[in-house]
């Protein structure tokens, strides 16, 4: 899904500097949400997540909750984006995700146990 079509505050709101939450099911059904750093490829119509691959959520969609919820909320500003997520480990992955994470927000601690959830966007939701 190319997103750059949804204009200027949109990719800017994506681009400012906002914590997020994640939001995938656990096996019994209930949610799981957490607060995450998270950046979004408008042309490619994914956003990522970089975490450590024995977190919770990289575990839930390692083991197939796949479908997720990544939110932001400015005021009266938000956005919410669907999609069907994946774990990539691959080192380069890996960099791409960590540099469009500095570029949003700071560059990260070291973590060798890092992955990056890719979020295929399926729906957004919003008021920007």
């Amino acid at each position: 899904m190319n997103l750059t079509e949804r204009g200027p505050a949109f990719a800017e709101f994506w681009r400012e500097r906002h914590l997020c939450t994640l939001s995938t099911v656990r096996p019994d059904g209930t949610p799981h949400v957490v607060p995450v750093g998270a950046t979004l490829d408008l042309p490619a119509g994914i956003a990522r997540v970089i975490t450590s691959g024995a977190s919770r959520k990289a575990l839930l969609v390692a083991a197939g909750a796949d479908r997720v919820a990544l939110c932001q909320v400015d005021g009266r500003r938000w956005s919410t984006l669907e999609g069907v997520a994946v774990v990539r480990r691959s080192a380069e992955e890996v960099l791409e995700a960590e540099q469009r994470y500095a570029e949003r927000y700071k560059p990260p601690r070291a973590n060798p146990e890092r992955v990056v959830l890719e979020i295929a966007i399926t729906r957004v939701l919003g008021n920007v």
